[in-house]
C-alpha cells in the first residue's frame, strides 16, 4: 500500500509517498510566492488547491495512492460564500494587520482567560479571531458575504471531498477553540460575530472523511505535529527540535500547564486528543548563516564546522547571544539584539563560529530547563542535524541522548502515517512510530559545558532585559 503526506508550508508544497514499511517512494516540491506588502500578506485561495491538485496528478502518473492526509500552517484564513467561492484573497498566517483587533480582544478577555480556554498565552494579530474581527470592522461588505470560514487544511479537504470539515489541532491558535472540550468557544465567537454554522464540523486527527479520485482522504494535523509524528515523538519523554532558520521545540504533554503570566509558551491540541507544547526562537541556524555571509565569504558550512572543531568547548571565553531578531522564549524581548562578548586579541574566526554554534545549544538547554519537563531523548531535525559537531555539542550541553533521522521529510511522513492509521493500515500512530528509521545517535560524552552555559546565562541577564 502507498500513503501520501502533503505538507503545505508558507512558500512551498511538499508531497511525498511512503510504503507500508515507511519507505519513501517519491517526493516533490512546488514553490510559490506570497503577495506581501508590509503587514498585509495574502495569496489566492484557489491557487493553493491548484498546486496541490497538480502535484497529486504528477504522482498518480507514477503510482497509485491508497490514502492521503495533509498538514498545514495554522492561521491562514480563507473566507467563502455559501457555495464555497472565496470572497477575498486568503489572509496568510504571517499577516499582521489586525493589531487593533488583538488589542480589542485582549481588553475584553485578558491573557489569562484566553490561555485557560485555548492554551494560547498571547493574543496577536495573526490569530484567526483577530483577522475575522478585522474583516468585520474594515470590510463589512465582505464579512456580510462570508458564510464559510476555512483554515488552509479545511480548504484542501473541502476541495477534495466537498465536505465542510476540519481537524482539531488546526484550530488551537484560532483562539475561538476550547482545547479542554475539543469544541468551539461560544463566548469568543459571539464577541467576533461568527456563528457556528460558519465553521466546519470538527474531527480528531487520523479520521477517514472522504474520497478523492479513488484515494481515501484522512484528517491530518498542523505542520509541527506532523513533523513530530514523522520524527517518532509521540509520547512524553521525547522532544523534537527543528533547527533550521529558527528553532522549534515540540513536547507532548498529558495536561495543559497552569497559567503563568511570565510564560508565552503555547499549549496546542495534539493528534491524540491530548496536548503538546511548542517553544520557538526566531534565530537559530539563521545566526550561523548570517555569520557565514558576513564574515566567511567563500566558505561552506563544512568548512566552518571544521574550523569550529579546532576550538575547545567554551570557545576560550567567547560568548554569543543569538538575538539577531529579538528574543522570544524563554524570555520575550523583541528589542533584544545579538552580541559577542569576552573577546581578546587571541581569538580567531574559529572562536566566533564555535561561539555561534554553542549559543544555539545554550538556547536549547535554557528552553528545556524553562519548560521543566522530564526529557530523555531529543530527535533532531533541520539543517543543523547534518552537523555532527553541532549535534554532539547539543547532546553534551543538555546531557541528553540526541538522535537524527534517515528520512528528512518528517512532516510528510507524519501526515502519511496519519493517513495509514485513518484507514486501519496501522494499529496506531504509536505503533507506526516504532518503524521510523534512526540515522545517527549522539550520547553525551561528558564534555563540561557548565561554565559556558553559566556565562551565557550571565550575559543574557545583563544584555537581554
Amino acid at each position: 500500500m502507498n500513503f501520501c503526506g502533503i505538507d503545505i508550508g508558507t512558500t512551498s508544497v511538499k508531497t511525498a509517498v511512503f510504503t507500508d514499511t515507511l519507505q519513501q517512494k517519491i517526493s516533490l516540491t512546488a514553490d510559490y510566492t506570497l503577495d506581501a506588502h508590509g503587514d498585509i500578506v495574502e495569496f489566492d485561495g484557489e491557487k493553493y488547491w491548484e498546486i496541490v491538485k497538480g502535484e497529486l496528478e504528477k504522482i498518480k502518473k507514477e503510482l497509485s495512492i491508497d490514502a492521503l492526509a495533509i498538514d498545514t500552517q495554522c492561521e491562514t484564513l480563507i473566507l467563502t460564500d455559501e457555495n464555497g467561492t472565496p470572497v477575498r484573497p486568503a489572509i496568510v498566517w504571517l499577516d499582521n494587520r489586525a493589531t487593533a483587533e488583538a488589542d480589542i480582544i485582549t481588553e475584553r478577555f485578558g491573557h489569562k482567560r484566553v490561555y485557560e480556554v485555548t492554551g494560547q498565552p498571547e493574543i496577536t494579530a495573526t490569530w484567526p479571531a483577530c483577522k475575522l474581527l478585522w474583516v468585520k470592522r474594515n470590510e463589512p461588505e465582505i464579512f456580510a458575504k462570508t458564510k464559510k470560514v476555512f483554515l488552509l487544511e479545511d480548504w484542501i479537504l473541502y476541495k477534495m471531498t466537498g465536505k465542510f470539515i476540519s481537524e482539531k489541532t488546526l484550530q488551537s491558535s484560532t483562539i475561538y477553540f476550547d482545547i479542554h472540550k475539543g469544541a468551539w468557544w461560544d463566548e469568543m465567537l459571539d464577541f467576533i460575530g461568527v456563528t457556528k454554522d460558519m465553521l466546519p464540523t470538527l474531527y480528531s486527527s487520523a479520521k477517514e472523511v472522504g474520497d478523492y479520485e479513488g484515494t481515501r482522504v484522512v484528517t491530518g494535523a498542523i505542520d509541527q505535529i506532523a513533523g513530530a509524528i514523522g520524527a517518532g515523538v509521540v509520547a512524553p519523554g521525547k522532544v523534537s527540535v527543528m533547527t533550521g532558520t529558527t528553532m522549534v521545540i515540540f513536547l507532548p504533554s498529558d495536561t495543559v500547564p497552569a497559567y503563568d503570566e511570565k510564560s508565552i509558551v503555547p499549549c496546542h491540541y495534539n493528534y491524540n486528543d491530548k496536548y503538546c507544547l511548542l517553544s520557538w526562537t526566531p534565530t537559530a541556524g539563521m545566526a550561523l548563516k548570517w555569520f557565514k555571509n558576513a564574515f566567511c565569504e567563500g566558505s561552506s558550512f563544512d568548512d566552518m564546522n571544521a574550523l569550529a572543531a579546532t576550538v575547545p568547548a567554551g570557545s576560550d571565553g567567547v560568548t554569543f547571544l543569538p538575538y539577531l531578531c529579538g528574543s522570544t522564549m524563554p524570555k520575550y524581548n523583541p528589542a533584544a539584539r545579538g552580541s559577542f562578548t569576552g573577546l581578546t586579541t587571541e581569538h580567531t574566526r574559529a572562536h566566533f563560529i564555535r561561539a555561534v554554534m554553542e549559543s544555539v545549544a545554550c538556547m536549547l538547554k535554557s528552553n528545556l530547563d524553562y519548560l521543566g519537563l522530564s526529557v530523555k531523548e531529543i530527535r533532531a531535525m533541520g539543517g543543523a542535524a547534518n552537523s555532527p559537531l553541532w549535534c554532539q555539542m547539543k547532546a553534551d550541553m543538555t546531557d541528553k541522548r540526541l538522535v537524527t533521522l534517515k528520512n528528512k521529510e518528517t512532516a510528510c511522513l507524519g501526515s502519511a502515517i496519519l493517513a495509514a492509521v485513518g484507514i486501519g493500515a496501522f494499529e496506531s500512530v504509536e505503533a507506526a512510530a516504532k518503524m521510523i528509521e534512526l540515522d545517527k545517535v549522539y550520547e553525551s560524552q561528558g564534555t563540561d559545558y557548565s561554565e559556558c552555559y553559566e556565562r551565557y546565562l550571565a550575559y543574557d541577564k545583563i544584555l537581554n532585559v
